[in-house]
């Protein structure tokens, strides 16, 4: 069975896709990378994303053919550094898909994120292929990581494969600087202050998706031949959507007392821009995507573990 490395492992999504797929590969078949190890568990090393001559060096030692490049800095964290954002996003992903080019690679991972939409996309259904402005670096970044990947898919056979997630929710780790973490910050301090803070608006409706979803569709991507893939750039998938209004209704119901608060801040102009509900009917007839987790599946589940 093939190696993978896991880029970012350390992180919101890296920790519980790290878990997935040694279940379903073997623990000795995974390896967890980050800046920091610490939390971590072998085979695991700390490692920079950005140093090229490292990240070969592991590919090479371990015989990885398969990469899950996760490292990113997210929207709301990126608009207060734009060019470390730039740097990171960027020089990361090409370092993995030039080993891929080389042919020490088989296949690769790599997130994209409805941040790459814009204002001027269709907001409620919106659809594979349409406009794509964004308004962040973070989404500027994602969008030309897109294209990247076909460009390399195009020229050079690279088998890269890519999501474009919407907000995700766990509570296994806590959010990393997106604008979306209001989903999660909400049910933290519902458990310790009964009453939350919005920095989104209440009738802010965007795509969310729980992460159990978000590592079940990653693996699936992944697992389907690469005949039956259509899309080159970035799958989009859908799972549910709602408001910081309905998301607060939704707690309350379940915690009596509980309430929220607005005020919104920067933030609020970046969720303007995203998409209120996705359409991703590539996925589904593609690689046969289908969520689990509604609202109510959401918040119960939430709700137990914190």
């Amino acid at each position: 069975m093939n190696k993978v490395l896991v880029l970012g492992a350390g992180g919101q999504i890296g920790t519980e896709l790290v878990a997935a797929l040694r279940a379903e590969r073997g623990q000795e078949n995974v390896w967890a990378a980050d800046l920091r190890a610490d939390a971590l568990t072998a085979p695991c090393v700390a490692l920079d994303a950005t140093d090229a001559s490292a990240v070969r060096a592991l590919v090479e030692r371990e015989g990885i053919r398969e990469i899950y490049q996760l490292v990113a800095m997210l929207s709301a964290t990126g608009e207060k550094m734009p060019d470390k954002a730039w740097a990171l996003n960027m020089d990361t992903l090409f370092i993995v898909l030039d080993m891929a080019k080389e042919g020490l690679l088989d296949r690769v991972f790599w997130p994209s994120s409805i941040a790459a939409f814009g204002p001027t996309t269709p907001r409620l259904g919106t659809p594979q292929y349409t406009v794509m402005d964004p308004t962040t670096v973070y989404g500027v970044s994602k969008l030309s990581g897109e294209l990247w990947c076909q460009y390399y898919r195009q020229k050079f056979g690279v088998d890269v494969r890519s999501l474009r997630y919407p907000g995700l929710i766990s509570w296994k780790t806590p959010p990393g600087g997106g604008t979306t973490d209001y989903a999660i910050d909400i049910f933290h301090a519902a458990r310790r202050d009964g009453r939350y803070t919005s920095f989104l608006g209440p009738e802010t409706r965007l795509p969310m998706m729980h992460m159990e979803d978000a590592i079940r569709a990653t693996l699936q991507l992944m697992a389907a031949p690469k005949e039956s893939l259509t899309v080159q750039t970035s799958y989009n998938v859908a799972a549910v959507d709602f408001t910081p209004a309905e998301l607060a209704a939704a707690i309350a119901k379940r915690m009596p007392g509980f309430a929220i608060d607005y005020a919104p801040d920067f933030r609020q102009a970046i969720a303007n821009s995203w998409p209120q509900r996705i359409d991703d009917a590539e996925a589904r007839r593609d690689w046969g995507w289908t969520p689990r987790y509604d609202l109510d599946a959401l918040v119960d589940d939430m709700m137990a573990h914190i």
